[in-house]
């Protein structure tokens, strides 16, 4: 839903400017609204950020949710792909660890931002968990995940990380988690959940505070620690108060002449907000937009190094390449930016979206993306670049119309894209607690290793 905007001078300021404002354009969204997210109990939202930076959920006890999705980083970790199992420290500075030789992620670490929102039905760049009208418990998953219980979307994505090999469950021989997830062994009995709830529970501190909110008598389940885990996500991730806001609010002086330049861009001649839409520009949707493919893949391809998105969920051709419309909240914080990172700063990723084509095929290679130096033989990253059927695959799947833009308008794009910054979310509400109740390092503290 829009509003029109009713403030008296705005478009008069807007022309006063010499901008060229199109009908459509006063058309804005409504500002961000506190009600459109849940109100969870205090006592959920701080055990949900325990287990978020407590390694205790992964495998090897080696990598926590915030490893990849820090408060202090954008709730992402500040690289193109994540280097997860089998990494050391955090972000740029994450290194291989010696005796657990790291592999890199297919995709960037997407920021967590107002996830907690109702309207938000997908989640993941492929949307591999969505809302569904047919699935069991309203909620689709991948085949071999099978939801046991009612629970929030945001909680049942939280339950895929936690079975992945390279992001915190670790490989065969290496755990008993990662051996039941290699052997099919998810949900049910002695299922890897169940012995990750296993393990919680035998922490004397999780177990008095989870015999609290659930009831002494209620066996822990999986489903309450992600439940804890979204109540804290939706919580500290919220991110409402932006100048953008502001303005829309009827605060006229909250965006500067270069912001409202942009705004009448994005919203106009660059038409950026056909899918950036809505309050938390987004339309949930999936396009195709013709990024470069780099990193390891997903196995897709003749090669295996081709990542083809929402149609390796659905099968239907037409997807291929497709990736949800990610939010652009506090988007100036979360470079790097599109699903595998390609781009690491916002004007080369605004230029991309303004000429596809041309951005794929003069695309510079890795170092348009920022990939630090993890201590370890990373050759093959930029396989499909050199692979022309492949380039050819994803430009051909592009839908994304060519829209030209001077440098000029691009600068105008990024300032009003830094108009939808948070100050309040950039670093968390909560933080990074002092301890977790496991006793290991807590992510992104001093001695996390």
């Amino acid at each position: 839903m829009t509003s029109r905007v009713a403030v008296f001078g705005i478009w008069s300021l807007l022309a006063s400017l010499s901008l060229a404002i199109p009908s459509e354009a006063t058309d804005l969204p409504d500002p961000a609204n506190r009600a459109a997210f849940p109100t969870p109990g205090a006592t959920s939202v701080l055990l949900g950020r325990d287990l978020f930076f407590d390694p205790i959920l992964s495998g090897n006890r080696n990598i926590a949710c915030a490893t990849c999705h820090h408060p202090e980083m954008a709730g992402g970790d500040g690289v193109s792909l994540s280097l997860g199992e089998g990494g050391r420290g955090l972000g740029p500075a994450r290194t291989r660890a010696a005796d657990n030789p790291p592999k890199r992620l297919a995709r960037n670490a997407p920021p967590l931002f107002n996830l907690g929102a109702a309207e938000f039905t997908a989640f993941t760049h492929d949307g591999r968990v969505s809302a569904s009208k047919t699935e069991r418990y309203g909620i689709s998953l991948p085949e071999e995940l099978l939801l046991e219980r009612p629970v929030s979307l945001l909680a049942a994505q939280a339950l895929l990380p936690l079975v992945a090999v390279d992001e915190m469950a670790g490989h065969p021989g290496e755990n008993i988690i990662a051996d039941a997830v290699a052997q099919g062994r998810i949900a049910g009995y002695d299922g890897a959940w169940q012995k990750i709830a296993e393990r919680v529970w035998d922490i004397p501190e999780y177990r008095r505070r989870f015999a609290w909110l659930i009831g002494p008598d209620e066996p822990l389940h999986i489903t309450h620690i992600t439940a804890a885990l979204a109540d804290f996500v939706a919580y500290e991730f919220r991110a409402t108060d932006s100048p953008f806001d502001a303005f829309l609010s009827g605060r006229d002086e909250a965006l500067s002449n270069d912001q409202l330049r942009g705004m009448a861009l994005f919203y106009g001649k660059a038409g950026c907000g056909g899918c950036h839409s809505g309050t938390f520009q987004t339309d949930h949707g999936f396009h195709a937009i013709g990024l470069p493919q780099i990193g390891p893949g997903k196995g897709h391809g003749a090669n295996g190094n081709s990542d083809i998105g929402l149609g390796a969920i659905t099968g239907d051709p037409g997807d291929a390449y497709k990736f949800r419309t990610p939010s652009l909240r506090n988007v100036a914080l979360t470079a790097p930016y599109g699903h595998n990172g390609a781009y690491r700063d916002l004007a080369a990723i605004i230029r991309h979206h303004a000429d596809p084509g041309a951005g794929l095929a003069q695309y510079p290679g890795l170092s348009a993306a920022y990939l630090p130096d993890v201590g370890a033989d990373e050759a093959g990253l930029d396989g499909a670049l050199s692979d022309e059927d492949e380039m050819l695959n994803i430009y051909a799947a592009a839908t994304l119309p060519r829209t030209p833009l001077t440098d000029m308008e691009i600068t105008a794009l990024v300032d009003f894209l830094e108009a939808l910054t948070d100050p309040v979310s950039r670093t968390g509400r909560l933080g990074v607690p002092d301890a977790v109740p496991s006793g290991l390092p807590v992510a992104g503290l001093p001695g996390d290793s």
